[in-house]
């Protein structure tokens, strides 16, 4: 028990280093890209110096060194700082935007594994034959593509096409927003509408989430089915559905979840391109303009809540790990 407390810790601990050095890296990257976020905020008709005493004013005058200092204390003390554009705090301005990435991306996520491995099984079942390959094809052509490319198919064929071919208005997808603009609905009424306007984001990511998913389920499924249990139970007369559902997918659990954890870099990345195509108010739309506005406090606040996500659900499915699968646990002890 207490060799296993020390490992957690260790982790955790190699987990903090990490988190900063890549908050520490994004700080001094921003901070060297072409581009002065005074010459963004002062007015065309503004003097030279009135963009130093903004500079001052938001100072951007100091040291790189004494910059750094000062964001990173306040960072510790829980203060993410204040908008160069709005004013507004930081914290604020992601609390506003998060709800609509984490709903966007978790039902994403969700979509992802219920459809990518039963794809993957259905792939690992029918090795080596034209299925297999034919859904091999489509799922790596999926995998590989662009999540802005395949947002704007999306919107060429639901939306603009479905216009061209005389769709009534109501069965077709909108493009943009997160609601339709102008009116104001309530009720059931605006959960459809929402509902509406969530589709083409969501199947956008979870397209790509899911291919990822069934190849890497096909792989592990394969493994499993090669085991001379398999065969033992398959001659015992075990139903296919309950050996899949139940002891296949059991095996392959603790690699799903780890799986599930590596996902989410991609998740994020890909709902920053989504939001910014469909015009959804999440964090990657809020740091997308900040980056265009050199609005150096919002994205590194987005970046501290990225890099959080993505290293701590990873040190999570590393800590859970050990617990669905004890012989993976007693190799990393």
């Amino acid at each position: 028990m207490q060799n296993e407390v020390s490992v957690i810790a260790r982790r955790m601990a190699d987990a903090i280093v990490l988190f900063w050095l890549v908050v520490t890296i994004i700080f001094v990257l921003i901070r060297m890209a072409p581009g002065d976020p005074a010459d963004f905020l002062v007015p065309p008709t503004a003097t030279a110096a009135d963009a130093a005493r903004l500079r001052a004013d938001l100072g951007l005058d100091r040291p790189l060194i004494v910059q750094y200092a000062h964001w990173a204390g306040a960072v510790v003390r829980g203060n993410l700082g204040e908008s160069f554009s709005s004013r507004q705090p930081v914290s604020r301005i992601l609390l506003d935007a998060a709800p609509v990435s984490i709903a966007l991306g978790g039902i994403s996520l969700l979509l992802t594994f219920l459809i990518g491995v039963p794809v993957g099984m259905f792939q690992a079942a029918n090795r080596s034959n034209a299925l297999d390959g034919l859904t091999t094809v489509l799922t790596t052509a999926v995998y590989a593509a662009p999540s802005f490319w395949i947002a704007l198919a999306l919107v060429a064929v639901f939306t603009y096409g479905a216009a061209s071919l005389g769709v009534p208005a109501a069965l077709r997808l909108p493009a943009f927003g997160i609601r339709t603009p102008g009116i104001v609905l309530g009720g059931w009424a605006g959960l459809v509408d929402l509902a509406r306007h969530a589709v083409l984001p969501v199947v956008t990511l979870t397209a790509v989430g899911a291919a990822g998913i069934a190849r890497y389920s096909r792989s592990a499924v394969a493994d499993v089915l090669d085991e001379g249990w398999v065969g033992m139970a398959r001659a015992k007369g075990a139903p296919p559905a309950r050996l899949y559902a139940t002891h296949i997918l059991r095996n392959v659990t603790p690699q799903l979840t780890v799986l599930a954890a590596l996902s989410l870099p991609g998740l994020i990345a890909g709902s920053v391109f989504v939001e910014s195509v469909f015009a959804w108010p999440g964090l990657g739309k809020a740091m997308l303009v900040a980056i265009q506005a050199r609005d150096y406090p919002v994205v590194m606040g987005a970046t501290v809540f990225y890099a959080a996500a993505v290293i701590f659900a990873n040190l999570a499915a590393d800590i859970v790990l050990p617990l669905l699968d004890p012989r993976r646990g007693a190799h990393a002890a």
